[in-house]
């Protein structure tokens, strides 16, 4: 399997600069510290869904009896539609409900930090559907430890944006975040329709031949 691949689309899915606006939004009314702590919950819990997905996501769908197949090809779409409103500059995880629920616990001083800071803006169904479907492929108990490793690499990319926000946000401006967003979602989509086409492959065999 190739290693690197996971890594890459998880990036592209995550993106945490493009979070960045959503964190200064949810956190406008918070003091150094809360924001502090906020950060670190939202990194941690980052790395518990990542590490997670990849160890049980796969007992899980084979508990319900879904094919890895019809997995791949569910967990593709999703992946494109989630490409698909990064290239609108819309991060991957989110919708404008989310953000608007998000903002009226932020308001009511309820802890954003895991809800929807991590899931669905960080981290949601698209990264999951990732961690699975590559642990499927993994043959070594080291590949799938490589797996887990990665989100620690996540719930890094995230402290490091994250604490770096104001600096981010300063820098880039929304025109540089919604650039660095879509262009992550043109990677994501031709990650989707690879992983789309290996699943449609395993199903329907012919199309191979």
């Amino acid at each position: 399997m190739d290693l690197l691949k996971p890594l890459i689309a998880l990036l592209a899915i995550v993106n945490p600069i493009g979070v960045v606006p959503f964190f200064i939004h949810f956190t406008r009314g918070f003091n150094a510290v809360q924001r502090r702590h906020t950060i670190r919950v939202a990194s941690f819990s980052a790395f518990v869904v990542v590490a997670v997905s990849a160890v049980a996501g796969l007992r899980v769908i084979e508990f319900f009896g879904i094919s890895i197949a019809s997995f791949q090809v569910g967990g593709g779409l999703l992946l494109l539609i989630s490409a698909m409103q990064m290239l609108q500059a819309h991060p991957a995880e989110t919708s404008e409900d989310d953000v608007n629920e998000g903002a009226t616990k932020a308001d009511a001083g309820a802890s954003i930090a895991v809800v929807p800071l991590t899931i669905p803006l960080l981290t949601g169904p698209a990264t999951i559907s990732t961690m699975v479907i590559y642990a499927q492929k993994t043959q070594h108990w080291w590949e799938l430890g490589v797996l887990v490793g990665y989100g620690v690499v996540i719930g890094a990319a995230a402290f490091l944006a994250l604490s770096a926000s104001s600096r981010i946000a300063k820098l880039l401006g929304q025109t540089g975040i919604n650039v660095m967003t879509r262009l992550m979602g043109l990677i994501l989509a031709a990650l989707a329709v690879e992983i789309m086409a290996d699943g449609l492959g395993k199903l329907f065999p012919a199309l191979g031949g």
